[in-house]
Order: structure tokens, then sequence, then C-alpha cells
């Protein structure tokens, strides 16, 4: 395992932390973790606050794309993959390199998938984490951006397995965590979907006991 931060190219979120903490209640956390419409477009406290392409994961996708080294006709499954925005742009970036990505992306929200881009629609499935639908060693590459914190630490366990199983080549993932107690204070204020979240050396612990052996990085609020 090693860590790497590749969405290091992402503009910085804005977020009003005080006003989603008041605005948050089990009622609200309840909605989030439909994954339904609110989350992606609806109201800030909610989720995304409106979730729409705006080209800012073409630069990760070229990172990635050097990072791993990929070749022609690697193929890639990115878990958690929402409407499909890094996919497409994995794509194109290989595309502008000479080469072709056969890509696959998987999420439990339908409506993200039913509101996916078009380009990508037909690559993307809907389905969870911890049983994924594909062979063992289908992948050169294996992708989980802000997606396995929302599973219970059980799941999140079985999640980190499927990776490794259906992994030939390269892993990354991003999980939620923090480095102090203030910013711990911080994180806790702001979530609202994930369920399993800790310090960093607790999550290389349960790296460890699921036996992932990829790269990852953290997402920190600040």
């Amino acid at each position: 395992m090693k860590e790497v931060n590749l969405l290091s190219s992402l503009p910085r979120p804005k977020r009003n932390i005080q006003k989603r903490l008041e605005a948050k209640d089990p009622n609200v956390i309840a909605i989030a973790r439909q994954f339904g419409e609110m989350y992606w477009v609806g109201p800030r406290e909610y989720g995304y606050g409106g979730y729409t392409y705006d080209g800012r994961w073409k630069a990760v996708a070229r990172d990635m794309i050097e990072f791993f080294k990929l070749p022609d006709r690697a193929t890639i499954l990115d878990i958690g993959c929402g409407k499909g925005f890094l996919l497409h742009d994995l794509v194109d970036e290989g595309k502008a390199r000479g080469k072709n990505f056969d890509v696959r992306g998987i999420d439990v929200s339908t409506y993200a998938l039913e509101n996916s881009l078009p380009e990508i629609k037909d690559r993307l499935r809907a389905g969870s984490a911890e049983v994924l639908p594909f062979k063992d060693k289908s992948f050169d590459l294996v992708l989980s951006i802000n997606t396995l914190h929302n599973l219970p630490r059980g799941l999140l366990i079985q999640a980190l397995r499927e990776i490794e199983r259906v992994a030939r080549g390269g892993r990354y993932i991003v999980v939620d965590s923090y480095h102090t107690p203030e910013q711990k204070e911080i994180f806790e204020s702001w979530v609202l979907t994930a369920q399993y979240y800790g310090y960093p050396d607790e999550w290389l612990a349960l790296f460890k006991e699921a036996g992932y052996n990829g790269h990852y990085s953290w997402t920190i609020i600040e």
C-alpha cells in the first residue's frame, strides 16, 4: 500500500460547515443516504448541492493515466461512479493519447445512473461495492473515490476484498479521514453519508485486515 494524492488538481469545494451542522437531523441524513435527486442536485444541506459536468475531472484522468501507465485497451472499473464524469474523461484523455479504454462503472444510485452523461451511460450499471458482478482479475485499474466510507465496517471490508479480487493491476481508493481532533470535529459537523471513518492509522489497520494492497488517499475537510 502507498499513499498518493491523484485528486490534487480538483478545485477546493466551498463548504459552509455551520450551515450544514444546523440543518442536520435524522431526516436529512436519511434522505442523503438514499443517494437520490436531493443528494445530487438538491440543497447543499442534503449533499452536493448540484453535481453537473464541468470538466474538472480531465486533469485527474490525465494524472491517473500517467501514474498507472495505462496501456491501450486497458480495462477500468469505477466503484461509486455516480454520473460517470471521471470515466467519461478517462475515455477522452485516453483517446487523446491514441488509447482506447474499456471502462465500467457501478453505483447504488439509480438517479445518478439515469442522469449520467449520454456518452458513457451504457458503460454504467447499478450495484454495490461489496458484491461486484465481475470475474476475478477483470480490470487493469479499479477506482473508488469517496464511496467506500458510506458502507458499515463489515461491508467495507468485503468491498476492499472485492477490489482485490477483480483487479489485476492498479487499485486506488479515496476515503474520509482527518489528522487532528479539530479536523475530526469539523468532519463530523459536515458528514451525512459516511458510516465508517477514522484517523489514517485506523484506516491502514482496516486495509491490512481486508488484505487491500493498492494505493489510497484521504479526503480531509478543513
